[in-house]
């Protein structure tokens, strides 16, 4: 729990639209108080909420950017058909103790960016080879918001795990003097990961979503118990996949820190990460997978005088 004293500006929240209100705000408590940023495109659950919540330990004024990043989306993805719910998104923030909603119409000055970052290549594989520029895109917006907002703290879900993975790169190569938090996934009483996207599914696709998650475990579980030849696992999950009629996008193990390939399981930080076109939404999850004899060894090692 956050214990240092705060500056609240004021008790009740408040709804900026442009960078000069959210700058104005911000320059009383700048200096005094430490200030998180929760950068969203709206549409929010209660993972969005654990974010917000997880920033107010970290910092005394939290900021939520609500904003459908146009430069994010490809030509033929779902951008016109994103779901906007401002009012429940502003609901949500309020009920998270949220001190500002950042609500503008556009990041951009005259609507259109004409220098733009690239996100390298942390965004060539998994999501960003299926989605060449998403990465770029998000990178530029979420370096705007850092330049705009000027936090101490960001907060992002571990559920995008590789957005996460390129955010902390951009920090560390533009040395923007922000700290990065990430915050596990949040998941539904069945298992399946949160997601704005959940909603485009039936009954009966929602259902048959709930075997990514246990693909995932399934993996997890075959790693602790020894195996750790990344190519056996991959199979495994992907015979479960199969057997509930889904054929993945990618089904794939990295190293979580340069996502770089990993055939076995060994010393690195893995990961197991998977995306799954479920009826009309394409759905990602991703979940940390190790090996217990390697870890249990190394365990020991530590722990030798």
């Amino acid at each position: 729990m956050n214990t240092r004293t705060s500056h609240r500006m004021a008790e009740s929240m408040k709804t900026v639209a442009t960078t000069g209100e959210l700058r104005s705000l911000l320059a009383m408590p700048r200096g005094k108080d430490r200030i998180a940023l929760v950068p969203t495109m709206g549409c929010l659950h209660q993972g969005h909420v654990a974010l917000m919540r997880r920033a107010k330990d970290f910092a005394d004024i939290v900021v939520v950017s609500i904003y459908v990043n146009p430069l994010q989306f490809g030509p033929n993805e779902d951008f016109d058909a994103y779901p906007r719910s401002f009012e429940q998104d502003c609901a949500a923030c309020e009920s998270a103790g949220v001190d500002i909603v950042f609500h503008p119409q556009t990041l951009y000055p005259g609507g259109e960016a004409q220098v733009r970052l690239a996100a390298g290549g942390l965004a060539d594989a998994l999501c960003g080879a299926k989605r060449p520029g998403h990465f770029d895109g998000v990178a530029m917006a979420v370096a705007v918001l850092f330049n705009t907002v000027q936090p101490d703290v960001a907060v992002f879900g571990e559920k995008d795990w590789q957005q996460l993975a390129m955010i902390r790169r951009m920090v560390s190569d533009l040395q923007f003097p922000v700290e990065i938090i990430g915050v596990e996934t949040v998941r539904e009483a069945n298992g399946l990961a949160m997601s704005s996207r959940n909603r485009y599914l039936s009954d009966a696709e929602r259902q048959q979503a709930l075997v990514l998650n246990k693909a995932l475990n399934t993996m997890w579980k075959k790693a602790a118990e020894g195996e750790s030849d990344a190519e056996v696992l991959i199979s495994l999950g992907r015979n479960m996949l199969a057997g509930a009629g889904l054929q993945p996008e990618y089904l794939e193990i990295r190293d979580a820190d340069d996502l770089t390939p990993i055939s076995r399981i060994g010393h690195h930080v893995a990961r197991a990460f998977i995306a799954c076109q479920v009826g009309p939404a394409r759905l990602i999850d991703n979940m940390p997978i190790s090996n217990a004899s390697i870890s249990l060894k190394m365990n020991k090692m530590t722990e030798m005088p």
